[in-house]
């Protein structure tokens, strides 16, 4: 029995299918922690495969692969340095597949417990790929039990129970935990439950990255068993801490070590973009990313993010005007290009929409002239940068914000044209609030320039798509300030008509959105995806049906 106990946890960012890639990640993470003279280093949920696989862990290929680079891990383990905690799909005898953690050892895979509770809500649907798994016992490491819950065992106490009664004497627990706004301080309460049920301390450890949609903010963290914080890791970086135990009269102590500041609120919101931005475009292999700058607050703060993310020689801005655009646009397009430092080139579209025009002539001669004509403007937009995108390779970004998405005030193969959308899940009171943020702050491991990068009148100025004359957006929706708490109570809340009603709205207008809202679910089905931040984002958290005949009534 040992009485000392030195553990590495290693906050890494791997990615999906890329399993040799995530080995060497491993590999490398496990001789750094040698050298630190750890005996134990976890990694997070699903590591060897990146989380989450979702159906790719069904293919035959994808589950040997996997397997054979635990093996192979396991394999360097003979070297007597540290043993390993490493996530991996793990398929059992009776050939059920379950989402494990294997424990390498002494050149060989000493052992695996499977994950018992598979989330199937919000953006988990793990029991369509996996089995649950039995109730764990602790592995025993180096003469200590530890106990080995799976992301999701810790939010319920049964396993945690099992493990405590079974004898473990600390708590290591993988997780695959994606950001969202108040997720951090979640975690933090479900960690004291399990901790206040069962007295045993407990280590955190959460993937960091972008993946598709979903962004893992890290954030790992010990608490020990009387919930002092020996250990939090940093948010949004990549980092291998060592933490040193030792066992006392009242068992298991993690000793005192670094306390990261986490961010907050609108710090935290602007960083989660840029990750997922960030891991979106390099994880796929873009050279950049290109967008159309068109002088409003949408495109501004998308580029801004873009250069945050990637930097200025990757990113560019095209302003792409026809006869409505005004000066000011024009202007504060190409100041805020300057600003940021990134290319920027103006494509006219005059001609290309009097082509379209004049080819539809004939067709809608004796009709008014409506929207359709309106649309022609954004379409031919987004011919051209689709263009621009295909010659050199560059991702285009789109830049519709949620309340523009919710209530459908985007044009299908026009302005929603693009293959990632940074602020897809931010309403447009929260893009206002970010932008102000960003000219007043320097965020952390950001690549683009201190101070102001978006110009003053681009936040102050009216907001207006610009496709006719004297158009601002509220001349077809409410002030944002009233549509983006109407679509929160309907989106993420799911609250009534009556409900929202008694918050203080305007009953037809409430209808009004909730039929906008809905009417627009075949055009959220065609949309670029976009980095979740909210507790409940188009996509993986909200799947509504296009064919939709309910309205609310409960009124």
């Amino acid at each position: 029995m040992t009485d000392k106990l030195r553990i590495a946890l290693a906050q890494l960012n791997p990615v999906v299918g890329d399993i040799a890639g995530n080995l060497q990640k491993a590999v490398e993470a496990r001789r750094e922690a040698e050298i630190e003279g750890a005996d134990l280093i976890v990694f997070s949920e699903l590591f060897l495969t990146g989380y989450p696989p979702e159906d790719l862990v069904l293919k035959g290929a994808f589950q040997r692969a996997a397997r054979a680079a635990a093996i192979d891990l396991a394999r360097q383990t003979v070297d007597g340095g540290p043993g390993v905690l490493i996530g991996c799909p793990w398929m059992a005898d009776d050939g059920k597949l379950f989402n494990a953690v294997l424990y390498l050892d002494k050149g060989e895979v000493r052992g695996y417990r499977a994950k018992v509770h598979l989330p199937n809500y919000s953006v988990f649907d793990e029991p369509r790929v996996f089995d649950d798994g039995p109730m764990p016992g602790p592995f025993d490491v180096r003469g200590v039990r530890i106990g080995v819950p799976i992301c999701e065992d810790i939010w319920f106490p049964d396993v945690v129970e099992c493990l405590e009664e079974s004898g473990a004497e600390i708590l290591l627990v993988p997780n695959g935990s994606p950001y969202d706004f108040n997720k951090f301080d979640a975690r933090m309460q479900l960690v004291i439950s399990r901790i206040r049920e069962s007295g045993l301390p407990m280590a955190y450890v959460n993937q960091l990255g972008g993946q598709d949609e979903l962004v893992f903010d890290g954030a790992s963290f010990v608490l020990n068993a009387d919930l002092s914080l020996p250990l939090q890791m940093p948010a949004w970086e990549e980092k291998i801490a060592i933490t040193d135990w030792s066992r006392g009269e009242k068992g298991w102590v993690c000793a005192q070590g670094e306390v990261a500041p986490i961010e907050e609120g609108d710090e935290a919101l602007y960083l989660a973009v840029v990750q997922g931005l960030r891991d979106y475009v390099k994880k796929n292999r873009f050279p950049g990313v290109v967008l159309g700058l068109s002088g409003g607050i949408d495109s501004a703060l998308v580029a801004a993010i873009a250069v945050d993310a990637l930097g200025a020689d990757k990113v560019h801005c095209v302003m792409l005007p026809y006869r409505y655009t005004s000066s000011e646009s024009l202007v504060d397009a190409e100041a805020c290009a300057k600003l940021l430092g990134a290319r920027y080139d103006i494509v006219p579209i005059e001609e290309p929409v009097t082509g379209f025009t004049v080819a539809l002539e004939k067709l809608f001669e004796g009709t008014q002239t409506d929207t359709t004509e309106e649309n022609l403007q954004s379409r031919a937009r987004g011919v051209i940068l689709m263009a621009i995108s295909n010659k050199f390779g560059s991702m285009l970004l789109t830049t519709g914000n949620k309340s523009e998405v919710s209530a459908g005030y985007a044009t299908i193969y026009g302005d929603m044209n693009g293959g990632f959308n940074p602020i897809k899940d931010l309403y447009k009171t929260r893009v206002f609030r970010l932008s102000r943020w960003r000219n007043e702050n320097m965020p952390k491991g950001c690549l683009g320039p201190k101070g102001r990068v978006i110009p003053e009148r681009i936040i102050t100025r009216p907001p207006s798509a610009e496709l006719r004359p004297d158009q601002k957006d509220e001349d077809s929706l409410p002030p944002y300030e009233q549509l983006d708490d109407i679509l929160h109570c309907l989106v993420e809340e799911e609250m009534s008509v009556r409900e929202i009603v008694e918050r203080g709205h305007d009953r037809d207008l409430v209808k009004r959105v909730e039929h906008l809202l809905y009417i627009s679910e075949y055009k959220r089905r065609q949309a670029a995806p976009g980095v979740k931040v909210t507790a409940r984002n188009f996509g993986r958290d909200r799947r509504y049906p296009i064919v939709n005949g309910f309205r609310d009534q409960d009124v």
